[in-house]
């Protein structure tokens, strides 16, 4: 089967938008090539995560790359692919150039080329996030390890809205926690609730395809008897109790459904939230205190933003 890779140069700020938006296109993983990467300091605890090569990198901005099936519909699926990236401004959020090139390859040179971008890549205090065909031996007994395989879904677990949203989970999650996981993705935060000790997780998102994939992942993990994946949108479905929330989400949809996120958590129960730009920061935390919550902590990673909101009795 012949593959076009779909490659778009655009800014940080509009990753996992338009990381999002060839999900929904139908591509089954997102390659991303941040400039930032070759140059980016890690904290020594967490150790070396791979050598980089910055010519494999753009100057600047992120180039984002899908792989869809060579089809009579792909110019169209193309040009919805443009229209969707530029109608993020309504958002407001700047796409940059939004420069499209499509190149055919081979499927088994597709199958193999995501293989060059990931390796194990320890991203907290405890936990790791391993590719499937990585062999990977835990460094400290308490490490918890997440597999994931990126042709399953878009991203791979260590964009900087994730990491902050497992430190999060890390920080906050208690044995017997219900949990529930608003736009689960490729599901790797309801694994990480899981390995944690919650008691139950209810994985949510409105894409099929998203469910899917979020089911293969926790399947992998094994913790497929904790975690619970709905096809749903937001809360919609969501009728008992959680301790806690989480949503890896645009700010717009965040606020979009606060409320009923206030409604759901018992008091003192926690909102997390992240897929936050910083100029974004302040229009979430008002939304967060004018709902009731009280603003707990709030982390800045690279221009990213994750919040921690507990719910008071007012």
């Amino acid at each position: 089967m012949k593959w076009s890779e779909i490659s778009i140069h655009t800014t940080h700020e509009a990753t996992e938008a338009v990381a999002n938006i060839l999900h929904e296109a139908g591509a089954s993983g997102v390659v991303i090539e941040d400039s930032a990467d070759p140059s980016r300091i890690h904290e020594d605890r967490f150790g070396e995560i791979w050598a980089l090569d910055k010519n494999d990198f753009p100057v600047d901005g992120v180039i984002l790359k899908a792989y869809l099936p060579v089809t009579t519909f792909l110019i169209e699926t193309v040009k919805d692919i443009d229209q969707s990236i530029k109608g993020l401004s309504e958002f407001g959020i700047d796409a940059g150039e939004n420069a499209i090139q499509t190149n055919e390859v081979d499927e088994e040179d597709w199958a193999t080329a995501w293989k060059k971008y990931y390796h194990p890549v320890k991203i907290s205090g405890r936990f790791t996030i391993v590719p499937t065909w990585e062999e990977y031996e835990p460094v400290e007994s308490d490490e918890l390890i997440i597999e994931l395989d990126p042709g399953m879904a878009f991203g791979t677990g260590t964009h900087p809205t994730t990491v902050m949203c497992l430190q999060a989970l890390e920080k906050y999650v208690k044995p017997g926690d219900t949990v529930v996981d608003v736009g689960t993705g490729s599901g790797v935060l309801s694994i990480g609730a899981a390995l944690l000790g919650a008691s139950r997780v209810h994985a949510l998102d409105l894409d099929q395809v998203a469910v899917v994939a979020a089911k293969e992942n926790i399947e992998l993990n094994h913790v497929e008897e904790t975690v619970e994946v709905k096809h749903g949108n937001l809360l919609d479905s969501v009728k008992e109790p959680a301790e806690i929330i989480i949503a890896n989400i645009l700010a717009e949809v965040i606020i979009s459904f606060s409320q009923d996120a206030y409604s759901i958590l018992p008091e003192n129960g926690l909102f997390i939230v992240s897929g936050i730009i910083g100029q974004k920061r302040d229009l979430v935390k008002d939304d967060l205190i004018s709902k009731g919550f009280e603003i707990v902590e709030s982390v800045l990673m690279e221009d990213w933003v994750a919040i921690i909101a507990q719910k008071r009795s007012v």
